[in-house]
């Protein structure tokens, strides 16, 4: 590399260090944050089971809600289940709306777990709280979409809460503070490729 691509190189990087410096700067309040992982591409659930992963890393008590997963093999639930003692994990293990095809018994269903989030919303002992699949019962109307934003607004101060799923409305993205959209490109299963064990569950 000659000298002078060396020294604008230098340059460039080092006003990206000073505007990168600069933001981290200006972020002075400290509290838990709400995520909100949306959109109809895969990864949304892996996305918060990375940030359980993390939270794990440094001795944090978790709170794991599935609104929709626990009628089949999961693997992140499995390994947590054999190996964390500071995460408590609840399911709603219905599967699938479109598998039950019973509105009343999922509506009961939705409205038993989310006794437990709203537990854990309140306890000050928790880091993070992750609510998986929870936009869909806000979707489907299986849950009082001003009781569950209320219960994420009013969590403990230092608390960090993780939604995920398809949509959630527009009442639920104003309570959120990072707002991350998974953008479906292309899929294997719509090239007749089975699920993965390890990969996609």
């Amino acid at each position: 590399m000659e000298e002078a691509e060396k020294e604008q190189h230098q340059k460039r990087m080092q006003k990206q260090k000073e505007k990168v410096d600069s933001h981290i700067a200006s972020a002075t309040i400290e509290r838990g944050v709400a995520i909100l992982l949306t959109g109809n591409g895969k990864g949304k659930t892996s996305s918060a089971f990375g940030m359980v992963l993390r939270a794990m890393g440094y001795g944090h008590k978790i709170g794991i809600v599935q609104f929709i997963k626990g009628a089949q093999q999961c693997g992140e639930a499995d390994y947590i289940w054999q190996h964390a003692n500071n995460v408590e994990l609840q399911q709603m293990g219905t599967g699938f709306t479109w598998n039950t095809q019973d509105k009343t018994a999922d509506i009961e269903a939705a409205e038993r777990t989310w006794l437990h989030a709203e537990r854990m919303l309140q306890d000050e002992s928790l880091n993070l709280v992750v609510l998986d699949e929870l936009t869909y019962m806000l979707g489907y109307k299986y849950l009082d979409r001003h009781k569950v934003i209320e219960a994420i607004s009013q969590r403990p101060h230092e608390q960090s809460v993780v939604v995920t799923g398809r949509g959630g409305g527009r009442e639920l993205r104003t309570v959120m503070d990072t707002i991350s959209e998974v953008k479906d490109i292309q899929h294997a299963f719509r090239n007749g490729i089975k699920a993965r064990i390890g990969v996609d569950y």
